[in-house]
Formats: C-alpha cells, sequence, structure tokens
C-alpha cells in the first residue's frame, strides 16, 4: 500500500503562544491526520535556528530550538502556573517576540525543575553538556560566532577546563534539551501509536557558528583562525542568476574519511533515533558538491568536486543497516548521483510540478520514490500554475481531461496525480491542499529573513473544512 503524508513545520501550527510547538494543538495535527487517512507527519529541521531564522543555518545538528517547548505542558506537568496567550492568533511567526515571552517562563520551570533519573541519562551524551557550554559561552560574548571569542573561550572545547560562572547557564541549557528531547518522544510515540510516522530533515550541511564545527575543527576546511577557506552553496539555476552561497564550511572529506565518518554516523544515528524516516537535504553533494572559495561574493565562481560518497555509505549502513534514508536528488544532476542513490537502494523525489515542466521535465516514472506536490522551497501549487503560459496551461488541462481528473481547482488535480502516481510516498505540504499563495510560502531560496521560514496557521478550520475531499482522495489512491 502507497503511504501518504503531510508536510507542515511545527513552527507552522496553531499554538496559543505565536509560534508552533510540542504541545496541544501538535498532538491534534496526529489526530486530523490520522482521520484523513495520513501515514507520514514531514517536518523540517528542529535544530536551533541560525542566521535569519533559517533551520538550515543551526547552532546544533542535535540540540533543537528551545521555541518548540510547549509551555502548555510544563503547566501539566507542576513545572509552571497557568500561562497567558500571547499571539494565539498569528499568521505569522515572529521569533524574537516569541523569545522575548517565552524565556522567564522556561527559566521559571528551570528553577522548579528537579532532576530524575531520565534526565541524568540524558546529560551524560558528551553533545548535551558541550551544546550547553556553546550556548552558554556565545551569550557571554554578545552571540558572536565562536571564531571571535576570546581564547580562553574558543579553546575550551579541547582543554574542557572549568567553568565554574556559567555553570548555572549551562544547566539551564540542559534542561532545555532535555525538555525538548522528552516532549517531542512523547509526541513522536503518540503519533506512532496511531500508525503515524515521522520524517524528520538533515541538513547536509552544517553553520559555521556551530557545536559541531566548534568541536570538529579539523574536519572542516578552515583556516588557523577557524574561519572557512571555502563555503558551501549551488551554481546560477532557476532559483537564482548569481547561484546560492550558503555559507557553510565545506568537509574536510580527507580527514573525515580517516576518522571512519564517525561525525557522519553519529549525526544520522541520532537523528534516526528521533524520527522515523530521515530526509537528507541537497544529496548530491555526497556525490559531487559545489566548492566556492569564501573571498567570492557571489557562488558564480566555484567548482564542482566528487566526494567520497560510497565509502561514507558503506560504512553508515555497514554500522545501521536498517536507517531508513531519503535522498533529496531534485535539480539538474549528473547520472553519479542517481547510481549512488540506486547502489543503496535509497529513496528518492520527485516534484509534480516538474513533471509538467516543458523544459525539464521529470516524469514520476519509479515506484520507489518520495513524490511531492511541492516542498518548503517551491512557490505553491496554485502560483506555479498561474505563472505558466495559456498554451501550456491548455495542454496540462487536456492532459488532465483525458486521465479523468476532474477537481474544482486545478491544484486539486495535481494532489489527486501526485497521490495515483507509482510512487510508494506521496507528501503533501499544507500550503497546496489549502490551495496557497505565494504569503503562505515557508522559503524562497537564495534569500534570508522576511518572509521566508515565519508562514503559520491561525487554526486547524480550513484543514478540517477540506479533510473530507482529502481522504477521499488518499482511500482512491489505495484501491
Amino acid at each position: 500500500m502507497r503511504k501518504a503524508g503531510l508536510l507542515i513545520p511545527v513552527a507552522s501550527l496553531p499554538s496559543r503562544f505565536g509560534i508552533g510547538d510540542f504541545g496541544p494543538r501538535s498532538y491534534e495535527l496526529v489526530d486530523l491526520i490520522k482521520e484523513c487517512g495520513f501515514k507520514i507527519w514531514q517536518i523540517l529541521p528542529l535544530n536551533p535556528l541560525g542566521f535569519g531564522n533559517s533551520p538550515y543555518q543551526s547552532y546544533s545538528s542535535k540540540a533543537m530550538d528551545e521555541i518548540y517547548i510547549s509551555l502548555e505542558i510544563l503547566v501539566e506537568e507542576g513545572l509552571l502556573d497557568e500561562v497567558k496567550d500571547f499571539y494565539p492568533r498569528a499568521g505569522k511567526v515572529d521569533y524574537a517576540k516569541v523569545r522575548a515571552f517565552k524565556e522567564p517562563y522556561l527559566r521559571k520551570a528551570f528553577k522548579n525543575f528537579k532532576e530524575n533519573e531520565e534526565y541524568i541519562k540524558f546529560i551524560e551524551q558528551k553533545w548535551v553538556r558541550e551544546y550547553a557550554v556553546f550556548a552558554a559561552l556565545k551569550k557571554a560574548n554578545g552571540n558572536q560566532c565562536w571564531n571571535q571569542w576570546p581564547a580562553e573561550h574558543k579553546e575550551w572545547i579541547t582543554n574542557q577546563k572549568p567553568l565554574d560562572e556559567f555553570e548555572e547557564e549551562i544547566c539551564y541549557g540542559m534542561f532545555l534539551q532535555y525538555t525538548l528531547v522528552h516532549q517531542w518522544r512523547k509526541l513522536r510515540k503518540y503519533a506512532n501509536s496511531l500508525g503515524i510516522e515521522t520524517m524528520g530533515d538533515v541538513p547536509i550541511y552544517v553553520g559555521i557558528d556551530s557545536l559541531d564545527v566548534w568541536s570538529y575543527q579539523t574536519g572542516f576546511l578552515l583556516d588557523s583562525d577557524g574561519r572557512p577557506t571555502f563555503i558551501a552553496g549551488v551554481p546560477p539555476d532557476g532559483f537564482s542568476a548569481e547561484g546560492q552561497r550558503w555559507g557553510n564550511p565545506i568537509y574536510d572529506w580527507d580527514q573525515q574519511k580517516k576518522d571512519g565518518f564517525s561525525f557522519w554516523l553519529d549525526r544520522l544515528s541520532y537523528n534516526a533515533e528521533l524520527y522515523d524516516i530521515v530526509r537528507i537535504d541537497h544529496f548530491r553533494a555526497f556525490d559531487t558538491y559545489w566548492k566556492i572559495p569564501a573571498s567570492c561574493p557571489t557562488a558564480i565562481v566555484g567548482e564542482w568536486v566528487e566526494a567520497p560518497g560510497y565509502d561514507l555509505f558503506d560504512t553508515l549502513y555497514a554500522a545501521y543497516p536498517n536507517m531508513n534514508i531519503i535522498a533529496e536528488d531534485l535539480g539538474d544532476l549528473r547520472p553519479q548521483v542517481l547510481e549512488l542513490r540506486d547502489h543503496y537502494h535509497m529513496m528518492g523525489m520527485r516534484i509534480v510540478q516538474h513533471s509538467f515542466d516543458p523544459v525539464n521535465e521529470m516524469p514520476m516514472d519509479r515506484e520507489n520514490l518520495c513524490a511531492y506536490t511541492g516542498t518548503h522551497d517551491n512557490e505553491s501549487l496554485r502560483v506555479w500554475y498561474s505563472h505558466i503560459d495559456e498554451p501550456w496551461k491548455r495542454k496540462i488541462r487536456k492532459f488532465f481531461k483525458k486521465h479523468h481528473f476532474n477537481n474544482k481547482l486545478m491544484s486539486e488535480n495535481m494532489i489527486e496525480y501526485t497521490l495515483k502516481s507509482r510512487s510508494k510516498i506521496a507528501i503533501l505540504p499544507m500550503v497546496d491542499l489549502l490551495n496557497k499563495n505565494d504569503s503562505c510560502r515557508i522559503n524562497f531560496p537564495g534569500t534570508v529573513g522576511d518572509p521566508n521560514w515565519q508562514w503559520k496557521l491561525k487554526d486547524y478550520e480550513e484543514f478540517k473544512a477540506k479533510m473530507p475531499w482529502i481522504k477521499t482522495q488518499i482511500e482512491s489512491s489505495n484501491r
């Protein structure tokens, strides 16, 4: 049986406090997607949000952002008294205001928290204290990147000297991470109990200003001051005439290989513990990656360099043979990328919009696929169709009429087509299900800041109204 899934980030869910979190409205969403017949809930990275509030420029590939902690659950657990509402009907997330609102409550919950056996076991993980130290020192240094800290702080990761003056802040940071994992695991367990799998998202790169780079500097191409010598991105494409200059440091793959790819095994195995399915963003960089000199202001100048993808995945699957990975293999790829994917029987991706692209047509002609109407980076189906010229629109309408897709909206035809494709998994973004325009787009690639990552549902009313149609389409696709 094919599986259908819903794509919506946690931050985009309704809540009482201006941003989606791990609280009651997340549980309500799980109930609703169960009722629709969905089997998968796909989210975006939960890691601490970095520059521009992007989940792809995180301060850690393991830690989560405390912004997702449910204050309501802290009330239920007796760590807080009742909490007043804060922009409960917001349609956009104001990250700075939400953080300012939540922090006093989180600190109060920390003061009321009593260590238990589960907490003690959790903080025994090496990364937990190291991330708490990273966060405390970053705050003490005016939120500067670690490579700009004074020597005694910058070098702590190698000498691990006592930091008595920061100990309370460090303990607070460990409490936040424990609370996040505790709440997420309960939510995931509830979803699993209803037959819903969770799909997490792992960015291929990590941010320079991260625990990952600070704690493993030899694994990246850095200069003697800890600054990147080369950075990641992609050359000019349909999204950007200057390419995308992401700014993430490039891996020193020779050193990573010498170290047995321990960084990747540790990172991916941890994410596999948090989620049922792990989607790796920009999978192509395991085959070849765009290497941009850090001095270049755009991504136009660069070169494709081969990565040791086979060595890495041979090592990974030898240690974790049952890891469930979906490879984001979109874009203009050389054949070797797909050969790498297929060698390990990984599921690839297709975007239905591209199946109707007159220039770069990519038919959904394989079963081992995760098909999407769009991802967080795409314009919605509604907007995409509005931008097509009339002759091509007529051709698309003729196709759907021939194949008996007779829905009221073109987005509905696209959704039905995706669900009935040969792919094993079909993922539908909430913005497409609700036929939204670009005011609800999650991300515009190549841009930073407003309005990226800000879209949020005010409530579930539109979704509930659409549910009977969604349920019918999912049931029909499995006949």
